[in-house]
């Protein structure tokens, strides 16, 4: 598959390890074209084989799948900046809504997520939320504490689905398909514990969420 990834950070970074590591094309869009070039130019050298390039926003359009490696809520004002350019086609959001400025809350509505508000930004695009409770360091060796890592994947369109857990397969992890899209509000929530925990617990941003059978 192509993916592309919206997004030039340290998540497009992990996410973009991944997917050239499952034998995928990695397109990468930026606002700031230098940073794209930069990624795609480090990512083809750190993964043999490896097919990365930079593109345009319309270029990150066309893929197979689209990641919004952003913030909230940058993803979903680019998502609707592409409106019908992704009509049909399965687009990825990452983000964890949480207030950066006091890192205490989440900046969503109650009964709704950043995933959720994208979907309704590009009803034509297919959204699936996964990778949020995955952190870039990990991503990068796709293993924490000798196991892979579990994406966590939510959806209304089971397509797209078993699209996005292919993708995570491919790329050495385990993909956990949780339910339907507003399951994301769970998901964004776990994570901002699992973020807001990281200094008391001394983790290090290099702590995964698992489940153990």
């Amino acid at each position: 598959m192509i993916i592309g990834i919206v997004g030039a950070g340290n998540m497009a970074r992990g996410i973009g390890t991944r997917v050239l590591s499952g034998g995928h094309s990695l397109r990468v869009h930026d606002r700031n074209p230098g940073r794209a070039e930069e990624l795609a130019g480090a990512l083809s050298e750190a993964v043999d084989g490896a097919d990365a390039r930079a593109c345009d926003a319309d270029g990150a359009a066309a893929a197979d799948v689209v990641v919004l490696a952003l913030p909230h809520p940058a993803g979903r004002e680019v998502a609707g900046s592409l409106g019908s350019a992704l009509s049909g086609t399965v687009v990825v959001d990452i983000c964890n809504p949480v207030d950066f400025a006091t890192f205490d809350s989440l900046v969503v509505p109650p009964g709704t997520s950043a995933a959720e508000e994208i979907a309704a930004a590009v009803p034509q695009a297919r959204v699936v939320k996964a990778f949020n409770t995955t952190f870039a360091g990990p991503l990068v060796t796709g293993v924490v504490a000798g196991r892979p890592l579990d994406v966590f994947v939510a959806g209304d369109d089971e397509a797209a689905k078993e699209t996005v857990c292919a993708l995570v397969t491919s790329g050495g992890m385990r993909p956990l398909d949780v339910g339907p899209l507003r399951r994301a509000r769970e998901l964004e929530g776990f994570q901002f514990l699992h973020m807001a925990s990281q200094e008391r617990l001394g983790l290090g941003w290099s702590s995964a969420v698992t489940l153990l059978p």
